[in-house]
């Protein structure tokens, strides 16, 4: 389980990263162009922000992953942590519409490959909660 919740925070770290280029993959000078000034760096901070939590997370399971599994605190971190990706999980579920992937390969790909991680993430980190000790 401790090398599960590692590469987990691997992954979380690359996740995080990848949200760099989401100005130039989104075309968010176009796109978000015709919003207002608060709007426009609303979305900026979030994403940032947002970004630099998935990072945190991810460090910390690359750090700690022996004390999350092992310690009381620990264990109400994964339930946390299982909590937020199984949030993440309803959310791409039922939140984002399927006028989005419906129909299109590469985004229903996409779709498809996203629910399978959120899943895993979610999984794994209830897994770890209920079997610390």
């Amino acid at each position: 389980m401790k090398l599960l919740i590692e590469l987990i925070g691997y992954g979380l770290i690359l996740l995080a990263l990848i949200h760099i280029i989401f100005p130039k993959a989104f075309d968010w000078k176009k796109q978000l162009a015709s919003l207002t000034l608060i709007n426009r760096q609303l979305m900026t901070v979030h994403t940032f922000f947002i970004a630099l939590t998935v990072f945190l997370m991810g460090l910390l399971c690359i750090t700690s992953a022996h004390e999350l599994l092992t310690t009381p605190l620990g264990r109400k971190i994964l339930i946390g942590l299982a909590v937020f990706w199984g949030i993440r999980l309803l959310t791409q579920l039922f939140w984002y519409s399927s006028k989005l992937w419906k129909g299109k390969p590469r985004e229903t790909a996409f779709h498809i490959i996203f629910l399978t991680i959120w899943t895993s993430i979610t999984v794994i980190f209830t897994m770890a909660a209920y079997s610390a000790y």
